[in-house]
């Protein structure tokens, strides 16, 4: 079977080619930048996937009346096996980031160039590399007549770049699509040999601080509070404090620490002899596990009185995304088998990791479904002149397809 699977891959290139180039033909941008979201590039991906035989098709709209058709949608793609127990999903994602700087280009983002080897456009990496192979995999099964052992289901979610309130997150609220016995494979993150087996994330806090003082003359301090002044001795009091409070060191990450960094600084004053009343920064928090949400948000609110009470202002807080993710288990037989087709496929020994950075798994890890992302790529997400390796849809389609015709 392994040869019949990886003959019907081989030949599929001008078909990965073709599929990522329609792809991204249709921009699947997010409302929150500015896009119409993912019903274009959903709705094609539909048809293309019957037109190619794969037709036990569902959709899960999550409503969302700034996109185009009110909706943000999400697709499953169902192959069924002699078992419908230890099914095996493949999780991708529809949307893309918005191009950037269109100058740092050397081509249109939307129209794919292949060249060397590699597929350029935005998106062709990030997540449609996953997206393809999957479909690549699920094709090498069914255009042969193939049926896996237990069912296989392709999952394409909206929102991911965005935080998933439209996408994993409406569907693990409002659907129930998923079991405990289900093993989830996420190819959306990786390095260049495919050595890592991501099974644990950071927990997250994305954190808005609204500092509010008295506006006076820069001449004249003693009148005024000084809004810029007090944010600035906060955020340098966070990223000092937290770290010291929050040390603990794990090597299954890189960095193996936690981390609380000053990011985005919004404007306050358009003149400088104005003491500023208002003022606006946010910051980004990947934590270690081992330290709730809540414990943090808990010293935040103490190191936050302080300057409130030293600088005489006040200061709020909006949290644009909080995320836990418990880890999934060296263990799980999805690590293991996964990391045995690893190496048959690619001759790479893998190592289990833990990232910085949120994906969609941490919200079935947190349901306790097993759940791991992987991927041979570059990793030219989210950069100008996006990339990816044909070589690497295919191997990656490879391995995909041994996972599903495993017997479990």
């Amino acid at each position: 079977m392994k040869e019949k699977l990886f003959a019907f891959i081989d030949k599929s290139r001008s078909a990965a080619a073709e599929l990522e180039t329609e792809l991204t033909k249709r921009p699947a941008v997010s409302p929150d930048s500015g896009g119409h979201g993912e019903l274009d590039k959903c709705e094609f991906l539909e048809g293309w996937l019957k037109n190619h035989g794969i037709t036990n098709l569902e959709r899960h709209d999550a409503p969302d009346a700034r996109a185009k058709g009110g909706i943000r949608p999400n697709l499953v793609a169902t192959i069924p096996g002699k078992n419908d127990t230890n099914r095996l999903w493949i999780m991708s994602h529809l949307d893309v980031v918005p191009p950037g700087e269109q100058s740092l280009w050397n081509s249109d983002p939307w129209t794919v160039v292949e060249k060397d080897g590699k597929l350029i456009g935005r998106g062709v990496e990030d997540n449609q590399q996953g997206l393809t192979s999957s479909v690549l995999a699920a094709l090498s099964l069914v255009s042969q007549g193939i049926v896996p052992n237990n069912t296989v289901k392709l999952l394409f979610v909206a929102d991911e770049e965005m935080g998933s309130a439209y996408g994993i997150g409406w569907l693990m609220e409002n659907r129930d699509l998923f079991r405990k016995d289900d093993m989830v494979l996420i190819p959306d993150g990786g390095d260049p040999k495919g050595e890592s087996i991501e099974i644990a994330e950071k927990n997250l806090i994305w954190i808005t601080f609204n500092t509010k003082g008295k506006q006076a003359h820069g001449s004249r301090p003693d009148l005024g509070a000084n809004a810029c002044l007090a944010g600035a001795e906060l955020a340098v009091r966070l990223h000092t404090e937290l770290n010291e409070k929050f040390s603990a060191r794990n090597p299954l990450f890189d960095p193996e620490y936690s981390t609380f960094e000053p990011t985005r600084k919004e404007g306050n004053v358009p003149n400088i002899n104005t003491i500023p009343g208002d003022d606006v920064f946010s910051m980004d928090m990947r934590i270690l596990p081992q330290y709730p949400v809540k414990t943090v948000l808990a010293e935040i609110d103490r190191i936050k009185g302080e300057v409130e009470k030293k600088h005489g202002v006040s200061v709020s807080y909006a949290l644009p995304q909080t995320m836990e993710s418990k880890p999934t288990s060296e263990d799980t037989p999805l690590v293991k088998i996964l990391s045995r087709v690893v190496q048959e496929v690619y001759g790479v020994k893998t190592k289990p990791i833990g990232i910085g950075g949120g994906t969609v798994g941490a919200y079935l890890r947190n349901a306790d479904i097993p759940s791991v992302v992987w991927s041979r790529m570059d990793d030219t997400a989210h950069s100008p002149n996006e990339y990816c390796l044909v070589d690497n849809i295919i191997g990656d389609a490879k391995v995909m397809a041994l996972l599903m015709a495993e017997e479990r």
